[in-house]
């Protein structure tokens, strides 16, 4: 991945390391629900965020918030990518 991440790039995620599949216009529409209304489980998000930060090269950590759903997951790793370039 190079540049900013997407919903669709986060669906692949979602799916290739938690084994959730989602439409990323799910993601997109709803960017506020919960991770857990997408089926996606603490445990996953952990697998998702451990992807992101081996292929970024960068922490993505912050509050807890931060990572409770798809719009905020989406704006701290972009907020990340572009304070890193």
């Amino acid at each position: 991945m190079n540049g900013p991440m997407t919903y669709e790039d986060l669906a692949s995620l979602m799916k290739s390391r938690a084994g959730t599949p989602v439409a990323p216009e799910d993601l997109a529409d709803r960017p506020e629900s919960a991770f857990g209304e997408f089926g996606l489980d603490s445990l996953g998000l952990l697998g998702v965020i451990s992807e992101l930060e081996n292929r970024y090269g960068c922490s993505i950590d912050g509050e807890p918030s931060a990572h409770k759903s798809p719009g905020a997951l989406l704006a701290l790793v972009n907020d990340r990518i572009t304070a890193g370039a």
